[in-house]
Formats: structure tokens, C-alpha cells, sequence
């Protein structure tokens, strides 16, 4: 298993999304709603694991076999639903990698993940404090992905509840 590597925000990220994001619109044409940036990687200045993550969400669940197919067929590895209908792929580049979900257009997840980048995206303090929390689960996770994953669930819940409320009452 591979050590949990979280490192200091690298300003190439939002240009390794735009070229991701390029190849998926060639790709999926007009399947697709949107192309989104997520995870810790799409917020400015924030620590993150060197993979860019990419929400791409089609314009209804009935396309989602034709877009995993095409996705499938193009240079990812297919890893299946990752849960609440989303299919997850992944690709390895030199030094980084890209983890690309695809969805429909009402999927819970992919909203939430929206509202949480946002969050920390509008609240730096928010973000920092994210940003110890994950270096020191990576410290002390020893390759244990699921300490790693599971000591962030409290902090992300408490962050999309703010987000919610925030976002609700504008």
C-alpha cells in the first residue's frame, strides 16, 4: 500500500484540471453538464495529496453507461460505483494522478463536495485548519487509508453543516 503523501499547494494544479477537463470534453461531448475541480487540490494555497479530483457530472442518468463506457475505452482505470452512483476512475501521471467520478445531474455526493470546496474556498482559516488535520492524519495514518479517510469525516461533516447553513440563508 502506498504512503499517504500530502503536500504544499502547487500553482500547476488548476493547469493539470484545465487539461483534464479538456480531454473529457472531447471525450464525453455533449453528455456532459459540468466538469468540476474538487477535493483539496481545486482549493488555492490549500495542502493537498498530489491527485486531482474531477467531478464530471452528464446531463442524465440515462447517458452514465455510454459515458463510463467511453471513459472505460479512453486511458483510465476503472474502479466502479465508489457508492451513491458514482463510477470512479483513476490515472497515474509523473508525480501526480487525476481521480475522476462520473455522475448524474442530482447526485447528494457530488453537491456536497461542491458545497465543501466552496467552503474552504471562501474561508481560509477553514481551509488551514484542514490542512493540519490532513498532514497530521497522514503522519500518523502509516499507509492506513482508512484512518486516513475516517479521521476526516468530523471535520467534513462540521464543514458542509457550516456551508448549509451559510449558503441557505444567503
Amino acid at each position: 500500500m502506498r504512503a499517504i503523501k500530502v503536500v504544499d499547494y502547487d500553482p500547476s494544479w488548476p493547469l493539470l484540471f484545465a487539461d483534464i477537463g479538456a480531454e473529457i470534453t472531447i471525450l464525453l461531448g455533449d453528455l456532459v453538464l459540468s466538469i468540476d475541480n474538487i477535493g483539496s487540490t481545486s482549493v488555492p494555497g490549500l495542502a493537498a495529496k498530489p491527485k486531482i479530483d474531477v467531478d464530471v457530472v452528464v446531463i442524465s442518468d440515462d447517458v452514465l453507461p455510454s459515458a463510463i463506457d467511453a471513459v472505460r475505452a479512453a486511458d483510465f482505470v476503472f474502479h466502479g460505483d465508489a457508492g451513491e452512483k458514482r463510477w470512479a476512475f483513476t490515472r497515474d501521471r509523473d508525480g501526480y494522478g487525476f481521480k475522476l467520478y462520473l455522475c448524474g445531474p442530482d447526485n447528494r455526493a457530488h453537491r456536497d463536495r461542491i458545497l465543501f470546496r466552496d467552503y474552504l474556498r471562501d474561508h481560509a482559516e477553514r481551509a488551514k485548519a484542514y490542512a493540519h488535520l490532513k498532514r497530521r492524519l497522514a503522519a500518523e495514518a502509516d499507509r492506513d487509508w482508512d484512518f486516513y479517510t475516517g479521521g476526516k469525516t468530523a471535520f467534513i461533516n462540521e464543514t458542509l453543516r457550516l456551508a448549509e447553513e451559510l449558503y441557505r440563508s444567503a
